[in-house]
């Protein structure tokens, strides 16, 4: 719809912009009326009658400059713009400019008469479509209606202000379009007749006594607000008569008596009618003229985000080519991918095992079927929205209970996601539960929850399948370009501790931006996998804390590397894991390496509590030049006590629920295992202590994590 829509919407938009300057320039001429909701056409003609000869019609036009067309003193017929106070004459009437006379003809009907008419309300048609369908689309994104203005994560550019502009745009757009094809079903006449018939009987009207015109009634009792036109008696006979055209009704007064002789109300519309125009092109407003200006730009926008992100979405979503039937493989690779993300670990994982001569057969996860051969099932998925299932595995769920298989298989289910989200990996844990409960399935490895794709979790993730099924993979991951890299110097590193984890500082040898939580991104040469570290900001220095591991390449090589040395690096923004600017207090959870965004964090100005869980007081030793003089409460695995960290939250229940209940904030950093620990302890204490869900936190970004 969108990309066969795209000439007209990207014309709309264009001429749009281009118009929308239009009632913004004639707004800043002198000519507006002021306090016309004060004003009497009774006022108005009075000072009108003392300037010229004979008034033969008054005109409020859309831009709320008063129009008159009069027969002056030296007996000229003109028509201009007046002062209603003094009838004095401000100006001529402002002529259309060739370029806006264009613009609109190419705006309306693409030059193309009635045909581009048709066109045009068509295609407008099909915008209120794409607007109406992308708010659904953010809707299930964002988990539901109520949640449709919460915090967005960001992961892609494109993606992210394709959603925060559409998300402040929709109304007006909406409105746009839906004005538009109002207009052009007027045009065509497909709406009903808006003609008023007046009745008049003048037999019936009395001339008797004759009221000065300011002296009418009904002309003092209306104000000029009130008025799009009023079209004076031609003549002096008693046929001839006021004909008044109001916002909301037809008047006919008159000439002597100034008596009401027909009054009928407009229809309904005809004044939709009249808002449409006026919502449609923003005449006599200046804001609402900006608000369209800025909704042709936002649709500019949305042309560029959604075919990039329908090109990139089409590049990735493409699985190898299979080079054994479904029948005959041994190993089914089903994947499921709402952007297309996932299927570059798939593919990497499919091509792994045809190196090691298995049949493999890669699909899918909605085109799942039976199997005759099957003897390994491996299905790697994404989540879309609020736990949903991705586009190309809707109904997977549906097609596993009604298809039969005849062989026992043995199934491996791996979830990709965020935790930014509540509902992390939730249909990959959908999935592998179904599997559990089927009579055919036999678990070969525990559910693996993968958070942001990251390559180095998931090949982890192999180590244990290949031990599993005895057959060594080697992953090769897509090539990357490595883009704005910078170079770091290392100022500081110190020695391993007892835990095997060290604290290695780097500076940034050119001006760089970033805060504490934000990322570090390293990739080794060797392997050429990105590797993301959470940062601590020292003095503008960069803070890491690694554990090393005995073939760990990336933190071997940061390990080997000593003063004065330099790394090459790229510092990644991590907003929805920076510390929160208004936050009275905050309480900092954290446990092994993943306390390094904490030590600069806890320099804050705002009152910080840093809970910490290592093996032994020795794992802490590392960390105290840090922490002097800062609150912090420690718990130890390894030690008599054996108390882990969520043990300790758990103690100090009341302060949780106190930095809460004050709109303070929670911040978890560390490993998923411990996380999820933590986690079931907040839910508990917010429900005894709050009487709160611990997800009402968690959507208003009052529960921040950043975990591995």
């Amino acid at each position: 719809m969108a990309i066969s829509s795209f000439l007209f919407i990207l014309t709309a938009a264009v001429t749009g912009i281009i118009l929308a300057f239009e009632p913004i320039s004639n707004q800043l001429k002198p000519f507006a009326i002021q306090n016309a909701n004060e004003i009497s056409i009774s006022k108005t003609i009075s000072s009108l009658k003392n300037e010229y000869d004979e008034i033969i019609s008054l005109k409020v036009d859309q831009n709320n400059f008063l129009e008159a067309s009069v027969i002056t003193n030296e007996g000229k017929n003109e028509t201009f713009y007046v002062n209603p106070l003094s009838g004095k004459k401000i100006g001529d009437l402002i002529e259309k400019s060739p370029l806006f006379k264009w613009t609109t003809n190419l705006h309306r009907s693409l030059f193309l008469k009635s045909t581009g008419r048709f066109l045009v309300g068509f295609f407008s048609f099909l915008l209120l479509l794409i607007a109406i369908t992308g708010s659904i689309l953010i809707t299930k994104r964002q988990g539901g209606i109520i949640q449709f203005f919460t915090k967005v994560v960001n992961e892609d550019f494109k993606q992210y202000y394709h959603v925060i502009i559409g998300r402040f745009m929709l109304i007006p757009i909406l409105i746009i379009t839906l004005s538009g094809v109002y207009l052009s079903l007027e045009k065509f006449s497909v709406l009903p007749e808006t003609k008023i018939n007046h009745t008049i009987d003048f037999s019936e009207t009395s001339i008797d006594t004759k009221t000065p015109i300011e002296d009418f009634t009904v002309f003092k009792n209306i104000k000029l607000d009130e008025v799009k036109s009023i079209e004076f008696p031609f003549s002096k006979d008693v046929e001839d008569y006021f004909f008044l055209k109001l916002h909301n009704k037809e008047l006919i007064v008159h000439q002597y008596s100034g008596e009401i002789i027909s009054a009928k109300n407009l229809s309904w519309t005809q004044i939709i009618s009249d808002w449409s125009l006026f919502l449609h092109t923003g005449r006599g407003t200046i804001i609402w003229s900006l608000i369209l200006l800025l909704s042709c730009i936002a649709i500019l926008f949305f042309i560029y985000s959604g075919f990039a992100m329908t090109l990139e979405r089409r590049k990735k979503s493409t699985l190898s080519k299979n080079k054994f039937k479904k029948d005959t493989a041994e190993i089914i690779l089903l994947v499921g991918s709402e952007t297309g993300s996932t299927f570059n670990v798939a593919n990497s994982f499919f091509e792994a095992i045809l190196a090691r001569k298995k049949t493999v057969f890669i699909d899918h996860l909605n085109n799942y079927t039976s199997y005759k051969n099957v003897k390994q099932l491996i299905i790697l998925t994404s989540t879309y929205g609020e736990g949903e299932a991705p586009i190309n595995a809707s109904n997977f769920l549906n097609l596993l209970q009604k298809t039969p298989q005849e062989n026992p298989i043995k199934y491996a289910v791996v979830g990709f996601g965020s935790l930014a989200y509540s509902d992390f990996c939730q249909f990959a844990i959908e999935v592998d539960n179904a599997l559990k409960q089927h009579k055919n399935f036999t678990s070969l490895l525990p559910i693996c929850k993968i958070n942001n794709q990251s390559f180095s979790d998931f090949k982890n993730w192999s180590l244990q399948w290949s031990k599993k099924t005895k057959i060594d993979l080697e992953l090769k991951q897509k090539s990357i370009k490595l883009k704005n890299q910078q170079t770091f110097k290392v100022v500081e590193k110190t020695d391993l501790n007892s835990d095997d984890s060290f604290l290695i500082r780097l500076k940034p040898t050119k001006k760089l931006q970033f805060q504490s939580g934000d990322l570090v991104s390293i990739t080794p040469s060797e392997d050429n996998i990105e590797r993301l570290y959470s940062v601590g900001k020292i003095d503008n220095d960069i803070l890491l804390s690694v554990k090393k591991h005995q073939f760990g390449i990336c933190s071997n090589l940061l390990f080997n590397l000593n003063k004065e040395d330099y790394l090459i690096a790229k510092v990644e923004k991590n907003k929805q894991f920076h510390f929160p600017k208004k936050a009275n207090e905050t309480v900092l959870i954290a446990n092994g390496t993943g306390i390094a965004p904490f030590l600069g964090m806890l320099n804050s100005d705002s009152k910080t509590h840093l809970f910490w869980g290592g093996r032994t007081q020795n794992s802490l030793k590392m960390y105290a030049p840090y922490l002097k003089n800062k609150i912090i409460y420690t718990a130890y695995s390894q030690e008599q006590n054996k108390e882990y960290v969520q043990d300790l939250v758990l103690k100090e229940q009341h302060l949780i629920a106190t930095v809460l209940k004050n709109n303070g904030t929670i911040m978890i950093c560390g490993s998923v295992s411990m996380m999820n620990g933590v986690l079931k302890t907040l839910e508990q204490i917010t429900k005894n202590q709050l009487n709160t869900p611990l997800n009402k936190f968690q959507k208003v970004n009052r529960i921040k994590t950043d975990c591995y």
